[in-house]
């Protein structure tokens, strides 16, 4: 009986690499479609609404070869005062806000609308099933 570890260890790297990646676009999808485009605020705790779609179109997974991991989240938005936008709506927080009416900063205390959290559990229990089978 002969044992190849290479081929065994590049058939692995390349399984994970496939059902992480598969995991990645589906909490990506799942994530979206929480988010829904309407004109008022969402409640607290509820996926936050979309006004423009930014948030929902920057969200992005990749996977990352040195940890052997999936990365899924939204990109920092650069516009003045956006910085933390996609942090502050998942986890709630206080953030200085430019208002140009007051033309000055204010401090606001935004209530949690997570989205990405949800999106990773409910994604989470289809795993193992991913795995299954996945090594040929």
């Amino acid at each position: 009986m002969f044992f190849d570890s290479k081929t065994v260890r590049s058939k692995t790297d390349r399984a994970t690499r496939r059902v992480l990646s598969r995991f990645g676009a589906f909490v990506r999808q799942s994530a979206r479609r929480s988010i829904r485009k309407r004109k008022g605020r969402s409640k607290a705790g509820s996926p936050p609404s979309s006004h423009v779609g930014l948030l929902k179109r920057f969200i992005f997974f990749g996977y990352d070869v040195v940890r052997r991991s999936v990365v899924i989240g939204p990109l920092r938005l650069t516009k003045k005062g956006r910085g933390k936008a996609p942090q502050i709506l998942e986890t709630g927080g206080r953030v200085e806000i430019f208002s140009p009416k007051k033309k000055r900063m204010i401090r606001s205390r935004f209530q949690p609308r997570p989205y990405m959290g949800p999106a990773f559990r409910k994604e989470q229990s289809n795993l193992p099933r991913q795995w299954r089978d996945s090594i040929k």
